[in-house]
């Protein structure tokens, strides 16, 4: 039988030439013993390619035993295992979507591009980003030996469009909503433009009335949010429980039952692509809009990138003022300066920023 590669030499770099293709590779080595043996190796593998399954499973195992057992589903409890609690909730939910029970109880040692293929034919733009986690983590596990898919043929992530409520969408949820809290709820998103989930559960200690400032801790990356109170956020505060949970009855449900009834909210007034993340976009948006320096408005949404908080404002164009309207405002900031200092003073470890264009 005629062999498929053949052994070539150019200079000290030993290639195999396909006699099929006629394409020649390196073999990255410039001793004649081991090109030898890989030609070899090559050529079994395409006259018996069972037989060298079974062989590099023979192999596999001498190293780990578990490498050629091994399924998806390991990743999928890996990846999830180290996740905030919050955060492992919902990539367990997204792992039980259909387009992985595809791969689920495959293994991993089986997994072929045409596999993955069929799982990113099956999902949306989540999907393709979690199996390029979950893909990433098993190969720098040591647990597959190649890219099922090689980086620069995964097909490219078009995210679907994402904007912020606007002023008049906005004034047509409160006009049509009956519901008291979660009416006031939605009033709080638009002047904090916190996370829902950050909003929720803000408590009444969360709020210091002596001060006029509203700080809380976000669930996701720990940030703290601090900002001062308006008379438009005094209104809607001074409408909530002076004690405990602002929204007794909105913090006790789940995320998705809080989307799920904005949502529907949505649909009855025929407002489409928008959710309840929205308000944070809406809030940066507005934000840049008005002129707000950039590391305020990062205060204010917790927001520890400057990366990030650009990708929530990208598309608002902020106009900028006369100087004179700064100039003239000079004048305040030694008293500004005073009044901030004397606020941060009993918050520990926290050192409020002031500016001379901040009035």
């Amino acid at each position: 039988m005629k062999a498929k590669f053949w052994l070539c030499q150019r200079k000290q770099t030993h290639f195999s030439f396909d006699s099929a293709t006629g394409k020649r590779e390196s073999l990255h080595t410039g001793n004649r013993d081991e090109a030898k043996k890989i030609i070899r190796a090559l050529n079994d593998a395409a006259s018996q390619p069972a037989l060298n399954v079974s062989l590099a499973k023979a192999y596999l195992v001498g190293t780990d035993p578990k490498l050629v057992q091994r399924t998806w589903q390991v990743v999928f409890d890996e990846f999830c295992r180290n996740k905030k609690e919050n955060s492992r909730a919902r990539l367990e939910r997204a792992m039980k979507r259909p387009a992985f029970k595809l791969i689920r109880d495959q293994r991993l040692v089986e997994t072929t591009a045409e596999d993955f293929f069929a799982v990113l034919k099956s999902g949306g733009v989540f999907t393709q980003h979690l199996l390029r986690c979950i893909h990433n983590l098993a190969l720098g596990m040591g647990w597959i030996l190649a890219p099922i898919i090689p980086p620069k043929l995964w097909p490219k992530i078009e995210k679907r469009p994402k904007r912020a409520v606007t002023p008049e969408e906005h004034q047509r949820i409160l006009a049509n909503e009956n519901n008291a809290e979660r009416k006031l709820y939605y009033e709080l998103l638009w002047e904090i433009g916190s996370a829902q989930t950050d909003g929720s559960n803000l408590k009444a200690e969360n709020v210091d009335w002596k001060k006029r400032l509203l700080s809380y801790h976000r669930q996701k990356t720990g940030e703290l949010c601090l900002m001062e109170i308006g008379a438009r956020l005094e209104a809607v505060l001074k409408q909530l429980p002076t004690q405990g949970a602002l929204f007794p009855k909105i913090s006790t449900l789940k995320d998705k039952d809080r989307s799920a009834e904005f949502r529907r909210r949505c649909r009855l007034l025929e407002i489409n692509g928008i959710s309840l993340h929205s308000y944070r976009y809406a809030w940066a948006w507005r934000a840049k809009q008005a002129g707000m320096p950039e590391r305020f408005a990062q205060s204010g949404l917790g927001h520890g990138s400057l990366a990030v908080h650009r990708e929530y404002a990208r598309d608002a164009v902020a106009i900028c003022p006369p100087i004179e309207n700064y100039e003239n405002k000079l004048v305040l900031v030694p008293a500004l300066n005073q009044s901030r200092q004397n606020q941060a003073a009993d918050i520990p470890g926290v050192k409020i920023e002031t500016n001379a264009f901040a009035a």
